[in-house]
């Protein structure tokens, strides 16, 4: 468990994008040698990366970062996954030998992966490197029980603040969170419906590919966590503490310490999103430093999405998690970054830039 000074209340101190530079970038797109508009979305990525580093143009990533937080979730007893909970662990030791699919992507986009044990329900941590954050042996039933006591969402929350301000002090320039946890559609999916007052039966997705009756299985879960989350929506802790999970509460944490320190983030899929509504809450602001990565087929995720005002920059029906819908996106944004800082200018070029 983390010795880091707990954070309760919402923070107030998320700092604004750099409108000097967001209105440089922007002039210097107008000045590019190009038809205006005509590289799409990637003219407003690139004011968006400048305005989170401050400067124009912007430097390309050096040290983008995945952290892979993993879990696991009382509320697999209830039926609600096509997979075993014990995969969680299996899949840790893969992350850490470099054989997920995360490893791969984020290779390919030049991240490095990094993994910690959160709740994972194991009787050690993989190494004292990866369990260096753990908070407790998986989560609680949120079907039936709270999924984390009051003290354990606090330490969830701060212990996600810590490993972000280890990744930024270690050099990240930019931040992806990713997860892993059997079950964890199943509480993140409790957590948009909760902060959207969404019913289930319009946000429950397939997860990792249940059935029929798996999805009424995981629909009624939903349900009846919604029914014991009742009086604590308004409570972004507490909310984590009843229907959420120690990695979910990390990953928030996570999430609003980055854009307290002034770092980027490619968020990933529904698991993420639901996190990151959380941290919205927690560090009010916090959204103007994120992008979303790409949009999963779970329902949940585009609702999500849409109430942070974020458009994803990938739609490629992926649905795995760990972060590999923002691997996949992050060369999409390395592109942004070099047309802007790289592109002759009209001037620079000797082009005529109107008719």
């Amino acid at each position: 468990m983390t010795d880091a000074e707990p954070t309760l209340e919402p923070s107030s101190d998320v700092p604004a994008l750099d409108a000097a530079a967001q209105e440089a970038a922007r002039a210097r797109q107008g000045r590019l040698t190009k038809p205006p508009g005509a590289l799409g979305r990637l003219e407003e990525l690139s004011i968006w990366v400048a305005a989170c580093q401050g400067e124009c143009p912007p430097r390309q990533f050096v040290r983008p970062r995945v952290v892979v937080f993993a879990g696991d979730h009382g509320v697999t007893a209830a039926g609600v996954s096509a997979f075993p909970s014990e995969v969680t662990g299996q899949m840790v030791a893969n992350f850490d030998a470099g054989g997920a699919a995360i490893n791969v992507l984020a290779g390919l986009a030049g991240a490095t992966v990094r993994v910690v044990d959160i709740a994972v329900d194991s009787a050690e941590p993989l190494s004292e490197a990866i369990g260096a954050h753990r908070v407790r042996r998986g989560s609680g039933n949120i079907a039936v029980e709270d999924a984390l006591t009051d003290d354990e969402a606090t330490a969830a929350v701060a212990a996600g603040r810590a490993i972000a301000d280890e990744e930024v002090d270690g050099g990240a320039d930019l931040l992806i969170a990713g997860d892993m946890g059997i079950g964890n559609t199943t509480p993140a999916t409790t957590l948009i419906a909760a902060l959207t007052s969404s019913e289930p039966v319009a946000v429950v997705g397939r997860g990792t590919g249940v059935d029929d009756a798996g999805w009424a299985r995981k629909t009624a879960a939903i349900r009846d966590a919604l029914f014991r989350a009742r009086d604590v929506t308004s409570d972004p802790v507490a909310l984590l503490r009843v229907c959420g999970g120690a990695d979910l509460a990390a990953m928030a944490g996570f999430l609003a310490q980055a854009a307290v320190r002034r770092t980027p983030v490619l968020l990933d899929g529904v698991v993420v999103t639901a996190a990151a509504l959380v941290a919205a809450r927690l560090s009010p602001g916090a959204s103007q430093w994120w992008q979303a990565g790409h949009r999963s087929t779970e329902p949940a995720h585009s609702l999500a999405l849409a109430h942070l005002g974020l458009e994803p920059i990938v739609d490629l029906g992926m649905r795995l998690g760990e972060g590999t819908g923002a691997a996949v996106a992050l060369p999409v944004l390395r592109a942004a970054v070099a047309t802007l800082a790289s592109m002759a200018t009209f001037d620079e070029a000797n082009v005529t830039d109107s008719p």
